[in-house]
């Protein structure tokens, strides 16, 4: 049923909620999961402010080199696990990126964890499940990942 799993990634344990879940249709599918990791510019100046820009270019180097590091470690993972694994680092719009990532990529399935954020704190700061939900044409899993204490990893 499903080829290709697209399964974005913050880098966080929340996140990896979603791991058991894409590890068990990954199998029952013989599906290959594509692990997304999306890093956003954070460059936001105020109106007179002045930033080293080679510094800032250095630290975002090396935030790229600490993602795919992780991606990484995600495959290998899986790997081990006889599941076929690749990844993807892209920068800019979360959702845009996840959106362009599962085109590219002929994906059947996006699933991820949400962090679960309602009312204010979800107008304030966005919500990439809902953003991703509003504009994907393809099924979507969602699952809500909990507390950090008790949410399930692999």
């Amino acid at each position: 049923m499903y080829q290709t799993i697209l399964v974005p990634m913050d880098g966080s344990k929340r996140a990896e909620a979603i791991l058991g879940h894409v590890e068990k249709i990954a199998k029952s599918n013989d599906a290959t999961l594509i692990f997304l990791k999306v890093e956003e510019e954070p460059i936001m100046l105020e109106r007179d402010e002045v930033i080293d820009i080679g510094k800032y270019h250095e630290a975002f180097v090396k935030q790229l080199a600490l993602s795919q590091g992780y991606l990484d470690d995600l495959q290998a993972r899986f790997t081990e696990k006889e599941i076929d694994v690749d990844t993807k680092l892209a920068h800019g719009s979360v959702v845009k990126a996840i959106l362009n990532t599962a085109a590219e990529t002929g994906t059947d399935l996006i699933a991820m964890a949400t962090h679960g954020l309602s009312g204010l704190a979800r107008v304030s700061y966005g919500s990439v499940a809902a953003g991703v939900l509003q504009a994907a044409d393809i099924p979507i899993l969602l699952i809500r990942s909990g507390d950090d204490t008790k949410e399930e990893t692999c």
